[in-house]
């Protein structure tokens, strides 16, 4: 940034060796934390491999746990093995600090590194299994020591410290087992709660069972646990509580109300007009309606950047908690026409904690790639729109080139953004219509004014009724008669994204797909629920003509295609006749804004951005863990085909990956 403020035309390429040799260091070692673990082939597991990264990281902390515990003893000898026994406990317990510091929202190791809460959880877990295995270790030495005199069934029926230091082992192995990901995904909010629950148990038959002079290590943690949730709760205070906040302006206990606005795709749109906390995009909370969903705090990433004076939130409805809310947001929206005192009544007073979350400021790259899948958007649109804004604040003088002689920019350092959302239906570009035609509009103003800033918005519809096939721009997709049959000429009118200037009674037609073939096979060719066209395939180069290889296909057995106006189709569906209002005047998008059917190809287009790129450059994916694997795995490609390790003059190339899991 400080070189974009002297006007240097590549304010992102480092000019002199030291920079240039840092900057070669900083992408190999990327490269190597990125890439899958060798050792853990896709063939020979079922899931998918950790990285050298984080292989590397544990096997660091075993390693050294491992020589802490076996130093200049013998294993073999069988008279060590009580002395053994004593050095491996004492090695359990000093980690109980470390696995309390990983877990605290609020701990001095992601502040020292710059890291948030959620991105040390996966450590906090591998480091809690190391400590398992030091406690078998202990466990085990201890017992082959005493089974020499048949001495184990007595030990655990007479002796108190055995019999806790063996209730712990035991819940400790509760611990790890239920912590395993199938475990988290069949209930979160029960295993937040059993793990609380039980690690307190594990401490306390710890602290019994350890002497008093190591004691310590177990107040130790005690100590880190009780000042994380303390300080949490009182900046959760000062943001909600009234009294404590010198933004009140009411006589509410808390600060902030909610309203609830349903979407299409069960989503729902949640917004706090009066924010109470401050926040950077790219960030989440955890928010909490008590009214609606008791005693259960989501984490939900805010949609909306600060300027825009409100928080938002964009919720995929699944269960629990979240599908209360659409509910509650589907009741509200029922209702007739509310006068304010109505509406005043179905607001909901929610707790707010946070904000947590964070990424590197990527206005200081040259070129942002940014890719999301479905709710995924709540992440990349406003990282997107915080670049755009920084452009356009300290575009002060009306000219902003950069070989502009007087020209000083202390914004973003970005010249070029290439935006990705893949979505299931077209209907969801509605839930970011506002924000990208609000961007489209920015860029194409600041262009007007010399600004050398670039943004490409594509959209990826891979599984929508509205949708005939075949890859295209504006929304104007054309199905082609010997793949689905006689289709009617629907005029302009009667478009797939209707003119939100007109206000009347026109119905707006949409193809509907029926489907007689039931039969697994068609499912799995690409056939979604109630007959819905899923376009499975992959589209290698958006540039290429909208012929046969990008023609989108749909494998069920067609036998009609019917119109409907998106009203008869949306009450079908069970939506109220606001939501199919609002679907029906869903505008069409900015004409640089492409409407693809299919997947995309990131390799393809992340090599496009980068081949274009002068300086560094940054990639950030949120969506579902496929994605954000393929993304990684591109990038680690893209990485070594460009040599950028061996000093090639390339670029480097930052990756940030957020995806849907527990």
């Amino acid at each position: 940034m400080s070189a974009a403020s002297r006007r240097d035309p590549l304010p992102t390429k480092p000019r002199t060796t030291l920079p240039s040799t840092i900057a070669t260091v900083y992408a190999a070692a990327r490269e190597f934390t990125y890439v899958d673990c060798p050792l853990m082939a896709p063939a020979r597991l079922p899931w998918t491999p950790p990285t050298l990264g984080r292989v590397s990281m544990v096997m660091a902390e075993l390693v050294l746990v491992l020589v802490l515990c076996f130093y200049k003893t013998n294993p073999r000898d069988q008279w060590q093995w009580e002395d053994i026994g004593y050095r491996t406990g004492f090695i359990a317990a000093a980690q109980l600090p470390l696995i309390v510091l990983l877990s605290g929202k609020r701990n001095i190791i992601g502040w020292l590194t710059g890291t948030s809460y959620e991105r040390l959880n996966w450590l906090h877990r591998w480091v809690s299994r190391i400590l398992f295995l030091t406690v078998t270790m202990h466990m085990g030495f201890w017992f082959a020591d005493w089974a020499r005199y048949d001495y184990i069934k007595i030990k655990l029926t007479t002796d108190p410290i055995t019999q806790r230091g063996f209730a712990g082992w035991c819940v400790l192995l509760w611990i790890v087992l239920s912590s395993l990901l199938p475990a988290r995904r069949w209930n979160y909010e029960f295993f937040v709660v059993q793990h609380i629950v039980t690690a307190v148990g594990f401490f306390a038959a710890v602290y019994l069972h350890l002497p008093q002079e190591v004691k310590v290590w177990i107040w130790l943690p005690i100590g880190i646990f009780i000042f994380d949730r303390l300080l949490r709760a009182l900046v959760t205070m000062f943001i909600n509580v009234s009294v404590l906040n010198r933004r009140s302006r009411g006589s509410a206990n808390l600060l902030s109300t909610a309203t609830f606005q349903p979407l299409s795709e069960s989503a729902t749109r949640i917004t706090i007009d009066t924010p109470t906390v401050t926040w950077r995009p790219g960030q989440h909370v955890f928010l909490t309606c008590h009214a609606l969903a008791p005693l259960q705090a989501h984490p939900f990433t805010i949609a909306s950047i600060p300027e825009d004076g409100k928080l938002e939130f964009l919720v995929k409805s699944k269960c629990g908690g979240t599908k209360r809310f659409l509910h509650h947001a589907e009741k509200s929206l029922s209702l007739p026409a509310l006068s304010d005192d109505l509406r005043q009544r179905h607001t909901r007073s929610v707790v707010l904690e946070g904000p947590y979350g964070r990424i590197r400021p990527l206005r200081q790259f040259d070129s942002v790639f940014l890719i999301a899948g479905s709710s995924g958007a709540t992440f990349t649109v406003p990282l997107m729109r915080d670049i755009v804004l920084r452009w356009s604040k300290h575009a002060h003088n009306r000219v902003c080139a950069w070989n502009h002689p007087t020209f000083v920019f202390q914004g973003a350092a970005t010249r070029y953004i290439r935006f990705i959302w893949v979505i299931k239906c077209r209907a969801q570009y509605d839930w970011f219509r506002s924000q990208l035609t609000n961007v489209v509009s920015d860029v194409r103003q600041l262009r007007a004014e010399g600004c050398s800033l670039e943004v490409e918005i594509s959209i990826y519809v891979t599984c929508d009724e509205i949708s005939g096939g075949g890859s295209s721009h504006q929304g104007q997709q054309k199905a082609s008669e010997p793949s689905y049959g006689k289709v009617e000429e629907v005029s302009a009118a009667q478009s797939e994204w209707p003119d939100p200037e007109k206000q009347g009674d026109e119905t707006v037609s949409i193809v509907s797909v029926s489907s007689n073939s039931g039969s697994p096979a068609d499912a799995v060719a690409g056939c979604g629920l109630n007959g819905t066209c899923c376009c499975r395939q992959t589209i290698e180069d958006e540039g290429e003509p909208s012929g046969s290889k990008q023609q989108c296909r749909c494998n069920c057995d067609i036998d009609k295609i019917e119109f409907k106006s998106v009203r008869d189709a949306s009450l079908e569906m069970g939506y109220p006749d606001q939501r199919t209002d609002a679907l029906a005047r869903t505008s069409l998008p900015q004409p640089e804004i492409a409407i693809l059917s299919g997947r995309p190809q990131p390799r393809n287009l992340i090599r496009k951005t980068l081949e274009q790129a002068l300086g560094e450059s940054a990639v950030v994916v949120c969506g579902p863990k496929g994605m954000v694997d393929e993304v990684r795995r591109s990038v680690v490609a893209l990485s070594d085909e460009r040599a950028i390790h061996k000093g090639t003059g390339a670029q480097g190339i930052y990756l940030h990956a957020e995806s849907f899991e527990y």
